[in-house]
């Protein structure tokens, strides 16, 4: 499906191909890899290399460790070259559960016959004495990655964008369309039914977790959730960290998904649930500043879908029904903004200097407030006002936090919020 929607015109970028497919940088102060252990690991389990490879690392740190490994081989039928993937997770991870490694592989190996876009797996390692934590190998995908803007050199124009945009999605649509029931491996990820409400209920213990003093409750948000959390739609395979920098596309077609990527996180669940939390990343050309500063793929540009566009279209390819689509929106933002504030919480608490987190609790009130708006649309601004809003005990703490914060952040969010939400009388917000 995701290759069925491809331009005509396939001159969209005129770079060399080698500009503008995704490469790694310098390995980072900290990160190295002792590729001697590992090429000898690789030789044991009967992976045909020679030498020591040249290593490069992927950009990130929150998530796994990402090096690519070039073999140069003798150039000869008997010695190849080969170019790998290693993951691994960060040093020091305590929650296994989000960088782990077994899962990640066995995932993309049972998946690879039955889902295309899968990179080809080498080999597992679970020994830790290799290299001090488990790690895989896979073979390298060449190809492009959408991050925030497309690569410099690819200029697609409108209908090539929207050709682009329809394809990401008809990857995901597919992706869900797999019988996981075929493969033992994949239905062993699955905990039954439910799966809705255990999100509900898991990110709203982590989020009061993560909580800092300059972040709001979300109570009215988490109550709300709880209070209009469905049944499942239907159980099948998502991936749960859908993003156009998840993909790789094909280096001469910009527009072709060839490849997905990052699949620690897949699980068996709610497709319903999977297009909430991808659309929470989803950026439009006209969201307010501080949501453009912080996109994550080029999901402004003419010719991307809308949001709402995104779940017309889902809807058509999958056959599925929705009576209360608010609810997988708001669900996907208050996730995204578990995730910021958790990665925030460590800067806060001084776990991490990395100046890129500093100003993420700003992100946190915008999503916040983005929740309350979607809110007080499905209730109606009337019976939001009169019966939503007075049941939460701390609102006026978190409107009077709002009024603290500086004065270009204030106009973004009061700009989102619904007006009613600023009442007489609030109690002052605690320092």
């Amino acid at each position: 499906m995701a290759t069925d929607n491809q331009s005509n015109n396939t001159d969209t970028h005129h770079e060399s191909p080698n500009k503008i497919l995704d490469k790694g940088g310098d390995v980072r102060e900290g990160e190295a890899l002792d590729t001697k252990a590992v090429s000898d690991w690789l030789r044991a389990q009967g992976v045909d290399i020679e030498g020591e490879p040249r290593v490069t690392q992927f950009s990130g740190g929150a998530s796994n460790w990402t090096y690519r490994l070039q073999y140069e081989g003798k150039g000869n039928a008997e010695s190849k070259s080969q170019d790998l993937i290693l993951r691994r997770p960060p040093k020091g991870t305590k929650a296994k559960s989000a960088h782990d490694m077994v899962r990640e592989y066995t995932v993309q190996k049972a998946l690879k016959d039955a889902y295309p876009y899968v990179p080809k797996m080498v080999a597992l390692c679970t020994d830790e004495s290799v290299i001090g934590a488990d790690f895989y190998v896979m073979e390298r995908m060449e190809g492009i990655i959408p991050r925030a803007n497309l690569p410099k050199g690819i200029d697609l124009n409108e209908e090539q964008t929207r050709a682009l945009c329809t394809n990401v999605i008809d990857a995901l649509v597919e992706l869900h369309q797999v019988d996981y029931k075929k493969h033992p491996d994949l239905v062993n990820l699955g905990r039954g039914e439910g799966y809705c409400e255990r999100q509900v209920t898991g990110w709203d213990k982590r989020y009061v977790k993560a909580k800092t003093p300059n972040v709001p409750s979300f109570a009215l948000v988490r109550q709300w959730l709880g209070k209009h959390t469905p049944a499942d739609s239907k159980t099948c395979l998502i991936h749960n960290d859908w993003r156009f920098d998840n993909v790789i596309l094909a280096a001469d077609d910009p527009t072709k998904v060839i490849g997905v990527l990052d699949w620690e996180m897949a699980t068996l669940g709610d497709p319903l649930m999977d297009l909430g939390s991808a659309l929470a990343y989803w950026i439009e050309e006209d969201d307010n500043i501080i949501m453009q500063q912080s996109r994550r793929q080029p999901t402004h540009l003419k010719g991307m879908m809308t949001r709402d566009e995104v779940v017309d279209y889902y809807l058509e390819q999958t056959g599925l029904e929705i009576n209360n689509w608010t609810f997988y929106e708001v669900f996907g933002l208050f996730r995204l903004a578990g995730i910021v504030q958790q990665i925030y919480y460590r800067y806060y608490h001084k776990q991490t200097t990395n100046p890129a987190f500093k100003n993420f609790w700003i992100i946190v009130h915008v999503l916040h407030a983005k929740c309350l708006k979607l809110i007080a649309q499905y209730e109606g601004e009337i019976l939001f006002t009169s019966r939503v809003q007075p049941h939460l005990q701390d609102m006026g703490v978190d409107a009077a936090m709002i009024e603290q914060l500086p004065t270009p952040i204030q106009a973004v969010i009061k700009g989102i919020l619904p007006k009613s939400y600023f009442g007489q009388n609030m109690p002052k917000a605690e320092k």
